[in-house]
């Protein structure tokens, strides 16, 4: 998604939008289990800027509005 570099699935870290209250919050799924649509994304902090500055994850994910990243900001400086 950041990058927009192929990449085989195994390589690729799943992301997952999950509804609250506030809105949408994206979370890294790394088993790959997660249920609704997710979106792929190389698990490096550069590719994760692009992302965001392209505001890519709303467009694929189909989310209307920005998506709250910390939580998936924080595990990839992990």
């Amino acid at each position: 998604m950041g990058c927009r570099r192929r990449a085989p699935a195994s390589e690729l870290l799943r992301i997952v939008a999950v509804g609250n209250e506030a809105g949408f919050s994206l979370r890294p799924d790394p088993a790959r289990r997660m249920p609704g649509r997710g979106a792929n994304m190389h698990p490096d902090p550069a590719c994760f800027a692009q992302a965001v500055r392209r505001r890519a994850f709303g467009r694929a994910l189909r989310l209307a509005g920005v998506p709250d990243d910390g939580t998936l900001a924080e595990y990839l400086t992990r």
